[in-house]
């Protein structure tokens, strides 16, 4: 029996993915590396260390180390989220709806813990969740599972018995490679990507997840 829910944050929680394109771009530029919005969306759901790993092996700049550059672009994410991070459609809605079934709630991010509890505190959900944890401190990111068996350990729930929320097919991948049940809400000019039909449902929104989409799960 399903009885914990395990959500993604960057682009299911917080409108934040434009917000790490922009940032991306920005500091890349410092390095001479132009990123379009198409070659940006090709690393979404990865570590941001990856991300940066990823494009110094494509492009071979020089004049900044990948660790200055990853440091840059988290502390611009950051100041964006502050600035301009909005709640994604449905946000207090399905943290309630759980927290009201007396499910087990639990956060697992790509994002460095320092940018994930700037966005949580940001949005005021951080008492919502029983666990947070981000895959900057296991041995591999998304699609990897690690990050998801964390946090399903943190909260003391069997896998089998987990729910994940993810927007992205990286994400995906990790909650079902970590034999969760996966629920896919994706941006709208993904939402034909055919990828997503390995998710056990698929919504295009947070508010669309009622008593009738649990009911499968439980």
């Amino acid at each position: 029996m399903v009885n914990t829910a395990i959500f993604d944050m960057d682009g299911l929680l917080i409108d934040s993915e434009p917000l790490w394109g922009k940032a991306m771009r920005e500091v890349f530029a410092t390095v001479g590396v132009e990123l379009t919005s198409e070659l940006t969306s090709q690393t979404t759901g990865l570590r941001t260390v990856e991300v940066v790993d990823y494009w110094h092996d494509y492009f071979q700049w020089n004049g900044k180390s990948r660790e200055q550059v990853t440091t840059e672009i988290i502390d611009t994410v950051i100041s964006k989220i502050l600035a301009q991070g909005t709640a994604m459609e449905g946000l207090h809605y399905i943290l309630d709806y759980f927290r009201t079934k007396g499910f087990k709630l639990g956060l697992a991010s790509s994002s460095p813990l320092r940018l994930i509890e700037s966005a949580l505190d940001h949005l005021e959900i951080k008492p919502y969740f029983n666990a947070i944890r981000s895959a900057e401190f296991e041995s591999h990111g998304k699609p990897h599972p690690a990050v998801y068996l964390a946090c399903a350990e943190a909260l003391d729930s069997h896998p089998l018995h987990c729910l994940a929320f993810e927007d992205s097919v990286t994400g995906m991948i990790a909650a079902k490679a970590a034999r969760m049940k996966v629920v896919v809400v994706p941006e709208a000019h993904n939402r034909n990507d055919k990828r997503y039909a390995l998710a056990d449902l698929k919504l295009d929104s947070l508010l669309a997840f009622g008593d009738a989409e649990l009911a499968p799960f439980v």
